[in-house]
Order: structure tokens, then sequence, then C-alpha cells
């Protein structure tokens, strides 16, 4: 029998597929995201063998969204489209994964190497014989991009780009070539795992700067704890868990952190967002003499259109890649080996501060006497119906704001994309979120508040909810169409309107069965108390769809003020 050439000098060969979703699995990818096309069919068929499951979207864009939410609450993600018609229909989604550093394999099939160097006419290409265009395109927002064109070299591509998804916590891209999906190499190096451990600090390093944040920590007399996005993005929540825990400091979090910090704890102060803040966290945090920031990241919507009032001067920040320490920075030195230390070290009987304030869900304080629905009693009541270990879906406009005003009960996940903020998001990532919870076992409530404009979208992610029996409750609060666009500009602009869908068929429309999917219509406070007080209703297994009517010119407090900061931003001129 001839001997295969491609399997000489392997110890254990296995074909490439079989190697990438192998590797996949072993860091914790149970669903892969995408849609089919020819140059990612052969793929396809390897799925089942490694245990992972096909879970296939109604398009590339949905399926990339849903890939973003699966990792937020997984801990990394995965999406299959097909070279240029698909990938560029994903590439929004991969850019928003991006922005907001979420960990995402974007796996693209393509032509073959052959086929690339004869330069050929193919379909999907722009008829130039450039095959790189679309990679390059993806370069931008990839952490990591490889072209698994050599059989000897694909085992290290493939590991060294899981790693750095996972380590810096943003998408990679991997070009996969039809003639390279069965190739052989070695399989045996599956037996190690990649090893996801973070680098370690230089010591010295780490512990000069361990000092100085101890010197000022303990010389404040009025400290807070700021904690934003990052500190989820890049896994320091034991450690922001713990400093509280050990200080007693009044912590807060920002729009992109809510989550972040068990807010049923004594310590928890509320949301802080600069002006767009609740008065009373205002003046705290504005007259903190030190702010711990950990994982800052000070967009526009996430400050209220910067509108904080603090100093560097008072400032400690701790980010991923580096530490700031007032005015001086000290790069390479990451902030989880830092806030060990410092945790370890600090001393609490020197530490001195006023508390923050209490924060409740002001429900009967923002109810008044009509029966109309109003966003300032709707996010409060909202946060009595939540329950523990809930996952939250907020989409960018009257939800991602409004929801500020809601107190989480303990273990409460939140997700929205405050920084990207791309419209229709929230349904795709509430899908992927819901089956993240499947795969982990625990298919906690997914529940999800997005707005009827943003709805229309996206609208046919419904359908793979409804086919793979996904837990979710969707509100889809009606207020005839872009709340957060008329409040920038164009109030009664006929651009912001849409068409009145009838929304509580819409499961029913995308193939749902009464026994798999209920509906309900929501025009009163009465009725939503009846609704959300129903046992049924809060342990339903199922899809929930509430059709909610809120006033078209109703807003939360926070984007009333961050609509007029952005409008004025939008209008700056030079000088």
């Amino acid at each position: 029998m001839a001997t295969d050439i491609r399997t000489k000098g392997l110890k254990k060969p296995v074909d490439v597929t079989e190697y990438l979703f192998a590797r996949l699995s072993q860091i914790g990818v149970k669903s892969v995201h995408g849609v089919p096309g020819d140059y990612n069919l052969v793929a396809l068929d390897y799925l089942p063998k490694a245990g992972l499951k096909w879970v296939g979207s109604v398009n590339e864009l949905n399926a990339a969204y849903a890939a973003d939410g699966y990792a937020r609450v997984k801990g990394i993600g995965a999406l299959i489209t097909t070279f240029g018609v698909g990938e560029l229909s994903a590439i929004n989604g991969m850019a928003g994964a991006y922005s907001e550093q979420i960990p995402v394999v974007h796996i693209v099939g393509c032509p073959s190497t052959v086929s690339q160097r004869n330069g050929m006419l193919l379909h999907h290409t722009l008829g130039n014989g450039d095959f790189n265009v679309f990679a390059n395109m993806n370069a931008e927002i990839s952490c990591a991009l490889e072209k698994l064109n050599r059989p000897s070299e694909i085992a290290d591509q493939i590991d060294h780009a899981l790693r750095e998804c996972w380590l810096r916590s943003r998408p990679v891209y991997l070009m996969l070539p039809t003639d390279m999906v069965q190739q052989k190499i070695e399989g045996e190096r599956l037996n190690t795992p990649i090893d996801l451990s973070p680098p370690k600090n230089d010591e010295d390093r780490e512990n000069y700067v361990v000092d100085v944040v101890l010197r000022y920590l303990h010389q404040a007399k009025n400290p807070v704890i700021l904690v934003d996005a990052c500190a989820i993005r890049h896994r320091v929540l034991d450690e922001v868990r713990d400093l509280v825990d050990k200080t007693k400091l009044p912590v807060f979090v920002t729009p992109m952190g809510k989550g972040a910090v068990d807010e049923t704890h004594p310590c928890y102060g509320g949301v802080y967002a600069g002006s767009g803040s609740l008065p009373e966290v205002t003046e705290r945090v504005d007259a903190a003499d030190l702010i711990i920031t950990i994982g800052a990241l000070k967009s526009d919507f996430n400050t209220a259109g910067f509108s904080y009032r603090t100093s560097q001067l008072n400032s400690i920040d701790f980010h991923s890649t580096h530490c700031v320490v007032r005015y001086s920075e000290y790069p390479g030195v990451a902030m989880k080996g830092v806030l060990r230390k410092v945790i370890e070290q600090l001393d609490p009987k020197r530490m001195e501060a006023a508390p923050g304030p209490k924060v409740l869900n002001e429900v009967k304080e923002n109810r008044d006497e009509s029966p109309t629905i109003t966003q300032a009693w709707f996010w409060p009541r909202i946060g009595e119906y939540l329950q523990e270990n809930d996952i939250v879906v907020t989409e960018t406009g009257t939800a991602n704001f409004g929801i500020w005003a809601t107190k989480f009960p303990t273990g409460v996940t939140a997700l929205s994309q405050v920084l990207w903020g791309s419209i229709g998001w929230a349904l795709g990532a509430a899908q992927g979120a819901c089956l993240a919870t499947q795969d982990i076992g625990d298919n906690r409530r997914t529940i999800l508040f997005e707005g009827d404009g943003s709805l229309t979208l996206t609208v046919q992610e419904i359908s793979t909810m409804v086919r793979h029996r996904a837990r979710i409750t969707i509100f889809c609060i009606c207020n005839e169409g872009y709340t957060i666009e008329r409040f920038i500009h164009g109030m009664d602009a006929e651009y912001n309107d849409i068409a009145e869908w009838k929304w509580k068929d819409l499961p029913f429309v995308f193939g749902a069965t009464e026994k798999e999917a209920r509906s309900f219509q929501i025009k009163t406070k009465d009725q939503l108390e009846s609704l959300l007080k129903d046992k049924d209703f809060n342990s339903w297994g199922g899809l929930q769809f509430v059709e909610l009517y809120m006033p078209k010119k109703d807003a939360p407090r926070a984007l009333l003020l961050t609509a007029e900061a952005s409008a004025k931003n939008n209008a700056k001129m030079e000088d």
C-alpha cells in the first residue's frame, strides 16, 4: 500500500478542520453561529465529530451579533461565514465585537489555494483576481489574522490565533481554503491544551506600581471605586469583588460596566456617567479625592457626552495592558496582578470613606395616576420583576439608558452595546446569550428590551430562537420609531418613523406553535403589573413576546441628557 505523503512524519494525523474544531471545543465553544456557503460546506461536516452544535442564522450579520452575545456569556464565541458575500455581511458585527472587546473566532471558508494563485475569476470575488481584499478589510478589526495556506504551519497559526482571541478579548480572523479543509496535520498536540493564562507582569515593575497605589490609597480621605466594561472583558471581577469587600469603599459602575458589581452589596452606589447620573451619584463621585477606575472605556455614551468632572490628578486607572496613577503611566503592567497584590497588602484600618448613596428601585416614587406606561416608572418596576442570575439584554436607545434606573438582583448579567451602538444588535445577541446558557446547562432566563425601530432591522432572528427552543422573553417597546434619533435631531421628522407591524404575531409568523411561544399586548400600568406578577409568565420555559406601548416622545432622563450632548458634539465646528 502506498504511503499517503500527507501523513508522512505525523504521529497522529488529523484533518485541519478536525483540529480547528477540537481546539474551539477545548477553549469553551460549544455552539457555532454562521450561514452555510459553498466555500465552507465541507468544513461544516466536521462540526458533529467535534461535539459542536451548528446554530445557523438567517443572515451573517445576525450570526455575528449572536456570536458576540454568546461570547459575553460563555467567554468566547465562534462564527463561520463564506468568502466575500458572507464575511462582508458579518463585518459590522465583527467591528462591534472588536470595538467592545469581545472574543469571537471568525472562520471564513474561501477558495482553494490553487484558485487564489491562479487568480481565477470566481463567484463571490470582485472579479479582479485579488483574494486578499476581504482579509485586508478585516485586518483592522481583528487582533490576529491567519491565512491557513500551508499544512506545516496551520496548527501553530490556529493555536496562536485562539490564544490571542482569549487574552486580548477581541475577534480573530481565520481564512480556511477549501483545499486545506481535509489536509493532514499533527493531532498529537491536541493532548496539550492551549495556554490561555495571561502573561505575568515584570515583578519589580509590578511591585513598584503596587507600592505607589497603596500610598495614595492609604492617604485618601474620601475614595471611591468605579468599575467599567473592561473589568468584565478582561476577567478581573473576582478582584473587584475582593477589593470592595476588603476596603468597604463605595463602588459605582458605568453604563457599560453594569452587572459587574453585585447591586445588592451594601457598598453599591449606582451608575455613574457624569452629568447623566442621578444627582446624588454625581455629587458623591465628583466629591471623591481619589477615584479608582477599573477597566475604563470613556466613550461619549458611556460618560453622557464626556460629562465627567473628575480630574486625572485624583485618579488611579487600572487597564488590561497598563496602569495610570495620577499622571504617571506604567505601560506593560496589567491590572490583574496589581489588583491582586493591592488587595493582599492594603490595610483596611487605614481606609476612610463616606458611604455612597443607597440604591433602590423607585417604583412608587415614579408612578403617576395615568394608566400610561412611562419610562420613569417602567425601569424601576423591571428591577422588581428581575430574578437572580437573569441575563438582561438592552438595545441601543431607550433601553440602554433606561436600565440605569434598574437595580439588579444578585448575579444578573447585563449585555449592552454602548460603544459600538449598532441598531438591531440586541436581538441577535439575546439569541446567542440564551444558547450559551443552554451550553452551560443552567438555562437561565434571557430577557431582551428592544424598541420597535431596532427590532425591524434584525427581526428574522426570532426564527432562530424558535428553531432552538430558546428561553427568551422579548419586551418590544412600541413607541413609533427611532426614539434616540428623535432626541438627537428630528423629533417629528419622517425619517425617524417606522411602519406599524402586528408585533405580537411575530413569533408565530416565524414558525412558533402556541406550545412554544406566547404573546401579550400591554398598554397600561395595571396590565403590566398583572403580567409581571403572573407565575407562569415568570417561569415560562420558551419564547415570550410582549408588545409594550409607551409614549412616542417619552425617554429616560439619561437619554435626554446624552442626546443633548451628542447633538452639541455633532454640531461642533472648528474655530
